[in-house]
């Protein structure tokens, strides 16, 4: 299942408004014998993609995936059918998916004589699942603010907010400008990238993010003014800080950093990273 979460991860930032999926397929031995995860909407989904590799060795192994297989025609055909077709002997899952169409893709499988194992490192395949499960719950994208400490961008000449942007849907830079994260990496007409201002009410501008389908959006740089408008909706923050050599006296910057995390967030990652030191914190009454 972690070699499912990990491939999963792959689709971030392209799936929406689908979400990121992976799936392993092991053969009867328990060999792994294929893998695949889900690109985009329109796309083959990861538990096609992973048996088309595996081929006829599926035939009486196990197939390990992130969500509950979906259970309904729509652009593609239903991945519980799929593995139906493939003969695979069990289905372990980490997530139940509460779009899932009737008594749900687990329930059809079982009947048809597969076992099912449900919850299988649940909590873990929530952390690339997740954003998609908030954005479904309550209605408007996963929000995350990036910015450095004392300076109005992120990163040094934009290098520290390159490998973030890929894994969200859209991104609100600076200067307001709005982007997709990865420049045509969505589905044709399942998503849009707003050409003008989210406007300046808070709750009809989450509205106009939430109609581009984007599940996640980036905010960038610590006077944007879309971190003010949404302020109360940031689901999470990273925040960037100068490195200083191992003693040093305070300055005006250190000084204005103490109360690095805002208020109501909690801490979650600290680590290194070039001139900085990065810090995550998500909301803390949230149940991320």
């Amino acid at each position: 299942m972690r070699r499912a979460i990990a491939i999963s991860a792959q689709g971030l930032g392209t799936t929406s408004p689908n979400p990121p999926v992976g799936c392993v397929i092991l053969d009867r031995d328990g060999v792994l014998v294929g893998e695949g995860y889900h690109l985009r909407k329109g796309d083959h989904h990861a538990e096609a993609n992973a048996l088309a590799a595996a081929g006829e060795r599926a035939k009486g192994g196990t197939a390990v995936v992130t969500l509950e297989p979906c259970n309904h025609h729509g652009r593609t055909p239903p991945c519980r059918q799929a593995l139906i077709d493939a003969k695979v002997s069990r289905v372990l899952m980490a997530v139940m998916d509460p779009t899932s169409r009737g008594e749900g893709g687990a329930a059809v499988l079982e009947h048809a004589g597969i076992e099912v194992e449900r919850d299988v490192l649940e909590q873990e395949a929530l952390l690339v699942l997740g954003p998609w499960l908030h954005s479904l719950r309550t209605g408007r994208p996963y929000i995350t603010w990036a910015y450095a400490v004392g300076a109005e961008g992120f990163g040094e000449d934009g290098a520290g907010i390159a490998e973030l942007r890929r894994t969200h849907d859209l991104v609100i830079w600076q200067t307001g400008l709005i982007e997709e994260g990865t420049p045509g990496g969505h589905g044709a007409d399942v998503f849009r990238v707003l050409s003008g201002p989210i406007g300046d009410v808070p709750a009809k501008a989450l509205a106009t993010l939430a109609e581009t389908g984007a599940r996640s959006v980036l905010i960038e740089g610590s006077t944007n003014e879309a971190a003010q408008l949404l302020a109360h909706a940031v689901d999470r923050v990273i925040i960037d800080v100068p490195k200083t050599p191992p003693s040093s006296r305070p300055t005006a910057a250190s000084a204005a950093g103490l109360d690095l995390v805002p208020s109501g967030f909690r801490l979650v990652g600290v680590q290194p990273h070039g001139l900085y030191v990065r810090l995550m914190a998500v909301q803390a009454i949230a149940d991320q």
